[in-house]
């Protein structure tokens, strides 16, 4: 297939890695030279210097004849435009664009706007996706990664172990003896900064960062089991009103369970657009840095602070000052993804890392087919893939114990019809089921030929 990404930022460097590891004829477009001579000398790519919204350039990209256009540059007006002379111009049958601006997004889905008007076949909006990662941390505060599959039947826990975990230096194959109505497996363990996934003689040591998959009914048992006990969320406080934090602070207020949410925004201007739009969050007008105004916003008896503004280092000192005020849980955004080594030194409990969410929804919507959703792990450390067993994958009518997993994948779940199984050694996989899989980048091409989805795009 071949496809044009617009945009060699993070976002869409990480994309094209993906598409171009699956064999694609995969073109990126960028007006910085540095940024293209990156990714063609570091991925397999073609790149072309210049406007993506400029026909010119997009004809060098070859959108003559291309099947896919993503377009992410930091511009919401070039990704719109893009789209547009795409369509008119070289009728790219399938278009992607991120769009940030909620002015955009509101006129987009409201019925004063009919899409058809503008050729988007996909909207992305990074704000929203990092909002639902938000709310999705604090629904298991305990955990520094959380994310759903099977429809809601599965959750991904990422877990820091401590020293007083129970089930540290046990192996794992031993934790499954002890536990055996647990529905839960230890996908993924990061160590020393290495990720791996674990063997069942394998053990679990404090320090440790582990990726459990569990039923949605285990969860809170899961987590207690690894020292984790389920806590409740009362007060939260929320530095930051951008489109994240105000994303946030109103679906805490459609909840039944009435949390008590404060909401702090350096910007005056902005800071009373936000109370304009919230009913029963507090606003607070002041620097989310300032002890004076974390005071104010009653940080020490906060259940969970979420510091989402638009700057990293702002998060990272405003996470610290409000876990040493007393705050039982910080939650932060980040960027920069070499940052992310300092958070437990720092003594921040999870993070939120945009790039690796816009990542998994983009991945998500191109791979419509067998692949039900995916899931950029870490900084794309490794991949979490479900998927739908076709008749001609190696997988069908064997046993898991007799599949050729490449060293570095682990199945984590299974759905046959409506029953959500925990896959043990003597399961059988059939055609038709739905195989949630854990794999490392470097064996997601594997697990792809396992599944035989690699071309099986929309």
């Amino acid at each position: 297939m071949k496809i044009i990404i617009c945009g060699a930022g993070q976002v869409g460097w990480q994309i094209a890695r993906h598409l171009a590891g699956e064999r694609n004829d995969v073109t990126v477009i960028d007006n910085n030279p540095d940024l293209v001579r990156r990714a063609t000398e570091s991925l397999d790519v073609q790149g072309v210097t210049g406007f993506a919204s400029h026909p010119d350039i997009l004809d060098q990209a070859g959108a003559r004849d291309a099947d896919l256009i993503i377009a992410a540059t930091h511009s919401d007006e070039v990704n719109m435009v893009t789209c547009q002379v795409a369509h008119s111009v070289f009728q790219v049958p399938r278009k992607i664009a991120r769009l940030r601006s909620g002015a955009y997004l509101d006129a987009i889905y409201s019925d004063l706007y009919r899409t058809e008007h503008l050729p988007i076949d996909v909207v992305i909006s990074p704000e929203r996706e990092v909002a639902l990662a938000a709310l999705q941390r604090l629904s298991a505060p305990s955990t520094f990664d959380v994310e759903t599959f099977l429809d809601g039947k599965v959750q991904l826990l990422g877990i820091d172990l401590e020293p007083d975990c129970p089930a540290l230096n046990t192996p794992l194959r031993q934790l499954t003896e002890l536990f055996s109505s647990l529905r839960a497996i230890v996908a993924g363990v990061r160590r020393e900064g290495r990720l791996f996934a674990p063997e069942a003689g394998d053990q679990l040591f404090a320090g440790d960062q582990i990726y459990v998959f569990s039923h949605a009914d285990d969860v809170a048992r899961t987590l207690d089991i690894f020292g984790k006990p389920p806590q409740k969320q009362e007060r939260v406080v929320i530095i930051g009103a951008g489109n994240v934090g105000l994303a946030v602070a109103q679906n805490l207020e459609s909840r039944p369970d009435r949390i008590r949410a404060k909401l702090i925004e350096r910007a005056r201007p902005r800071a009373e657009f936000a109370a304009d739009r919230l009913e029963r969050t507090i606003v607070l007008n002041g620097d989310g840095l300032s002890a004076e105004i974390l005071d104010e916003a009653a940080v020490s008896k906060a259940d969970a602070v979420l510091a989402v503004t638009d700057d990293d280092k702002t998060n990272i000192l405003a996470s610290v000052r409000a876990k040493q005020a007393g705050a039982r849980l910080a939650i932060a955004l980040i960027n920069d993804p070499t940052l992310v080594p300092l958070m437990g030194a720092l003594d921040i409990d999870a993070y939120i890392n945009p790039r690796s969410t816009t990542v998994s929804t983009i991945l998500r919507h191109i791979r419509h087919g067998r692949v039900r959703d995916i899931y950029s792990v870490g900084d794309a450390e490794a991949e979490v893939m479900e998927a739908q067993v076709l008749s001609t994958s190696p997988m069908a009518g064997r046993m898991i114990r007799d599949i050729e997993f490449p060293e570095g994948a682990l199945m984590g779940a299974l759905r046959k019809g409506d029953r959500v199984l925990k896959p043990l050694a003597d399961t059988r996989i059939d055609e038709g089921d739905i195989v949630l899989i854990f794999a490392l980048s470097k064996d997601v091409p594997e697990v792809e030929r396992l599944l035989q989805v690699s071309i099986d795009f929309f």
